[in-house]
């Protein structure tokens, strides 16, 4: 996508948000908000031409940008760390819009629109590992995604209805959840583990470690 392309996609979405948080994402909101721009039909259905859809990817990919911004520079060594400060990066990013972050998520869970809901999680969950450093291209690579995508999304969904002062109770189900991670984690490699120094004459040891990857 072009600078020009992607700066007027921005200015739509910030002359928009106070709409969509009263209204949601719908196609008349980006209608009233390239008016605000002065901006002709055409314009915005060619920065927009999947209308209502595209502001709401425009909102997760901006969230996304500012999370991998916050990212640069940390010094933090371990992993599960940088996870976490991604995590809450991400989160932090929609702050200033929650009552739009609600109206992305009642957005994604309309049947049409949870395809692109899915890709979005899965756009953001792969910047979230590469943010960290993550550069895996193995078997890991789909399933550290897949996890990751279930912490952030829980994280969000308890984040949307925490009224705890800066947000103290998200964080602390956060820490949680990727501690249960980790756990997991450790248990399958003990398995792992286990299981190589059993004798193994036909072989059944190695393909259940094999699948546990």
């Amino acid at each position: 996508m072009s600078a020009a392309k992607t700066n007027i996609r921005e200015r739509v979405l910030k002359a928009a948000m106070p709409d969509i948080a009263r209204e949601g994402f719908t196609d008349a909101v980006l209608e009233k908000a390239a008016r605000k721009l002065d901006m002709r039909p055409i314009e915005a259905k060619r920065a927009f031409p999947n209308g209502a859809a595209g502001l709401a990817e425009e909102f997760s990919r901006l969230a996304d940008e500012r999370m991998a911004a916050k990212m640069k520079g940390l010094k933090d060594k371990s992993l599960t760390a940088r996870i976490r400060n991604a995590v809450r990066f991400r989160i932090e990013a929609l702050e200033p819009h929650r009552n739009v972050a609600r109206r992305a998520g009642s957005f994604f869970a309309m049947p049409q629109n949870a395809p692109l809901g899915m890709k979005l999680v899965y756009r953001t969950v792969d910047a979230m590992w590469r943010a960290a450093g993550d550069r895996s291209t193995d078997f890991n690579f789909y399933t550290k995604r897949a996890t990751l995508a279930c912490v952030y999304g829980s994280t969000l969904l308890f984040w949307l209805n925490d009224d705890s002062k800066d947000n103290a109770k998200t964080w602390e189900f956060l820490d949680h959840r990727l501690a249960d991670v980790m756990a997991f984690e450790k248990f399958k490699g003990a398995a792992r583990q286990a299981l190589s120094e059993f004798p193994d004459p036909l072989g059944v040891f190695g393909r259940t470690a094999r699948k546990a990857r």
